[in-house]
């Protein structure tokens, strides 16, 4: 009885200290961590969504990049702060969907070692072919790849990437074994696609539009349900009789434990940064669909983030592809 009740009041003191805590939060800078180089698409929409949240927080947002081994060194840390609302996290389906079965060991357990805040965007990806590959549209792309499967290769922003599984999937929809040449970056992949040392890459539709636009790529294919508002024109895989689907997602995570009224304020501090007309003009330029409202909350990421871990392991599974 006596245990009971002191760990009955252990707990209420604790609720309260957490209450305590989230009256007066943020009263300081908070860090946003993004687990890849600066420049990339992540980090570009970090960016822009750390800014307005600052203003409407009234604490600085400063985001700090630590990339490494497919954005989990930098979730890691996330996933280590203390739980106090100052450090958190800008993961994707990389970092929290694609890494749990891709990795053999991974560093952590996203659905346990994290405490989900808000879903932010989804950004299409699109097949890039090099702009001499002599193809048109998606049902000649298979073609020529069948043909040429011996002699044809992709690129990709690392080993675990996005962009890796994107093409991962495109191979198995194919019933191709298309080989893999891993970069240290979009940026170099892209470059050399544009060079013509590698034939094609499944690239996030933020860094792939710029180069689609000036004909320095051709574009195959969007590897979504719907047509990309950035690339209307650009028809989906589905449209061409090929459905298969590889976008990435973004989303705020805190650490585990950390107090629900802190993990509120963030999340409203969030929404509202992503219905400001700037925000979402901004992130549509950049190809991303910031999500509705009703998906935007901690309890849908939650449930979000289990399906996308199961919906991944199967494509990752059936292609064999593992990292240590």
């Amino acid at each position: 009885m006596y245990k009971t009740k002191l760990l009955a009041a252990l707990a209420g003191v604790l609720m309260f200290a957490g209450a305590a805590s989230a009256q007066d939060y943020p009263n300081r800078p908070m860090t946003m961590i993004i687990p890849f180089a600066a420049g990339g698409p992540t980090d570009v929409l970090g960016r822009v969504l750390a800014q307005r949240m600052s203003e409407i927080l009234g604490q600085q947002v400063v985001v700090e990049n630590v990339g490494g081994a497919g954005g989990q060194t930098g979730s890691k840390r996330a996933a280590d702060a203390k739980p106090d609302g100052y450090t958190f996290l800008l993961g994707t389906v990389g970092t929290h969907a694609q890494g749990q079965t891709l990795y053999k060991k991974p560093q952590y357990n996203s659905l346990t070692d994290f405490t989900p805040v808000a879903l932010i965007a989804e950004v299409p990806i699109a097949i890039t072919a090099r702009k001499d590959l002599p193809v048109n549209g998606l049902k000649e792309f298979i073609e020529h790849a069948k043909k040429n499967k011996d002699k044809m290769t992709y690129g990709s922003a690392g080993a675990g990437s996005a962009t890796h599984l994107g093409c991962v999937v495109a191979n198995m929809a194919m019933g191709t074994d298309i080989v893999h040449v891993p970069y240290k970056g979009t940026g170099p992949a892209m470059q050399d696609l544009q060079g013509g040392r590698i034939d094609f890459l499944c690239e996030i539709i933020s860094t792939a539009k710029p180069h689609i636009d000036s004909g320095a790529v051709k574009a195959i294919a969007i590897m979504t349900k719907e047509r990309s508002p950035a690339l209307p024109n650009l028809p989906t895989a589905a449209e061409q009789g090929l459905p298969m689907e590889a976008y990435t997602w973004n989303a705020l995570f805190l650490p585990k434990d950390t107090p629900a009224p802190i993990v509120k304020k963030l999340a409203d501090g969030a929404n509202q940064a992503m219905d400001t007309p700037a925000v979402k003009e901004r992130l549509a330029g950049l190809g991303a669909v910031v999500v509705t409202p009703d998906r935007r909350t901690p309890d849908y990421l939650g449930k979000f983030l289990k399906s996308e871990i199961e919906k991944w392991a199967v494509p990752i599974k059936q292609s064999g592809a593992q990292l240590d």
